[in-house]
């Protein structure tokens, strides 16, 4: 059945398009409100050229009042003809700022106060005082009370427009607010599916890149993420597998020291066998019986010897089911010795130091390598006379802690740690030779890495040793100093 994946592109894009949408909504949201603003601000500017005209009339009005010139009488008709313009003409703004009533009660008053002043004026010439002080009284008043509404209105506007522009501030620090989160939301949106699957898959490559060969598992519904795991997966499959053949080839060369060992050691029964048929030839007519069951007895003893040489190869050669067995750990040594016995210089010496009664529970094939590769490179690390400690012991945890390195103090800079927090059988081996330098130290687990010279190491050496210690539940690690020698630390769980 087809499955439809999504890819990254599209999510990218999808996330695109909303940040878009919303810079685009507040855009226009803040035009429109800029646009409402200005308007506000315009009819405010009306407001105040009204206010200002009422006064300019009162001014003229006063001035009139005062000096009596018709100058002054025309102006403040002119400014009252002007409030009434500007009121007329800005009807509708006026409409939405107060009340009809109050609006056509301005318009009145204004009529009013217009002809107060012209009666005001047809009784100057007359000289009726008491006539003329009410009416110059009357346009006081009317005239006070129709700067009083022009002020209120002022008053009022401004403080619509403050009111607006408080409105307009918190919308916008909301909007931010509201852009913020919802950035941030689907910025954890597209992380999620996203970049936690490629931290997912760059954390595994590291693991990957230390030596532990496993199939990427990711859940993820993006095509490129599926293509990426796909392919990944097909290349671990074709690593392994070409790991296998290199590891195989390690085998082979140590299968290689094993026989030259095995060579040197099956020379002498052989001999001895060899020795013993010549000497029964020669002596075949003799009657001395006993003589010839002693040489018969020595011949089936040295060719038991050699049997016994050519099974322990075969069972190293042999591939086995891995399988753990209860085995002797001194008695597992002296059998890897003797495959090495033809390799070790005269100039060396190997110290053997296991309790007897020590076992250890073990693929006896897969042990007897780790051992034999650890054993081959401390002979290779000696290049004067120096000596390789084999050295065991149970190890009874103190504490439910972490010893990783208790020896680090005095031996050294130290590479590697083992957390088992359980008794150990702990293995040693130690030599004097040169040392490997701090900063080599801490690469020599990894796959591929060797500082021999080419042709001479696959690197795969101790990368197999630890692989090996993994799989029976172990750990390794490893003290150097320079020019003072190496020891390599193994611990395994004790399985009683």
């Amino acid at each position: 059945m087809f499955t439809y994946h999504t890819s990254i592109r599209q999510k990218i894009t999808f996330g695109y398009y909303i940040g878009v949408i919303v810079i685009i909504g507040l855009s226009l949201f803040t035009v429109i409100e800029l646009w409402y603003v200005d308007k506000k601000v315009r009819f405010g500017e009306v407001v105040t050229e009204f206010f200002d005209a009422t006064l300019e009339m009162r001014r003229f009005e006063k001035n009139f009042f005062l000096y009596s010139k018709i100058e002054d009488y025309h102006e403040n008709i002119r400014y009252i003809e002007k409030s009434k313009e500007i009121l007329t003409t800005n009807m509708q703004g006026y409409k939405n700022l107060i009340v009809s009533t109050t609006m056509k009660r301005l318009l009145e008053d204004l009529d009013k106060y217009r002809s107060l002043m012209e009666q005001f004026v047809s009784l100057a010439g007359h000289n009726d005082n008491a006539k003329l002080d009410m009416l110059r009284n009357e346009i006081r008043e009317k005239g006070k009370e129709i700067v009083t509404i022009a002020e209120n209105i002022s008053k009022t506007e401004r403080q619509r427009i403050q009111n607006l522009l408080d409105l307009i501030q918190k919308i916008i620090i909301f909007a931010i607010l509201i852009f913020s989160i919802v950035g941030i939301a689907l910025g954890q949106i597209l992380s999620r599916m996203i970049v936690k699957p490629l931290k997912t898959l760059e954390a595994m490559m590291e693991e990957i890149s230390a030596g532990k060969l496993k199939t990427v598992n990711i859940v993820s519904k993006d095509r490129e993420i599926v293509s990426l795991i796909s392919a990944f997966n097909k290349m671990l499959v074709e690593l392994e597998l070409r790991q296998k053949h290199l590891v195989q080839r390690e085998k082979l060369a140590s299968l290689g020291t094993l026989v030259s060992g095995v060579a040197h050691e099956l020379n002498n029964p052989l001999s001895n066998i060899s020795s013993s048929c010549q000497i029964l030839i020669e002596e075949l007519e003799d009657a001395n019986i006993e003589f010839k069951k002693d040489l018969l007895s020595q011949i089936d003893e040295q060719t038991d010897r050699a049997k016994n040489i050519v099974r322990s190869l075969l069972e190293f050669s042999r591939d086995k089911e891995f399988k753990r067995q209860h085995l002797s750990l001194k008695k597992l040594f002296e059998e890897t010795m003797q495959f090495l016995k033809g390799q070790v210089p005269s100039r060396i010496t190997v110290s053997l130091d296991i309790p007897d009664n020590l076992t250890i529970f073990a693929d006896k094939q897969r042990i007897q390598q780790a051992f034999l590769n650890l054993i081959k490179n401390a002979l290779d690390s000696i290049e004067a006379e120096g000596t390789v400690f084999i050295m065991a012991c149970r190890h009874m945890l103190k504490g439910a802690i972490d010893e990783r390195c208790e020896y680090q103090k005095d031996r050294g800079q130290c590479t590697g740690e083992c957390p088992i927090k359980t008794d150990t059988i702990d293995i040693e081996i130690k030599d004097t030779g040169s040392g490997i330098p701090a900063e080599v130290l801490p690469k020599i687990f990894d796959p591929f890495f060797t500082t021999k010279d080419v042709g001479k190491g696959s690197g795969l050496g101790l990368f197999i040793v630890q692989e090996i210690v993994h799989e029976h539940d172990g750990c390794i690690g490893a003290c150097s100093e320079p020019e003072k020698g190496t020891t390599f630390i193994m611990r395994f769980p004790i399985k009683e």
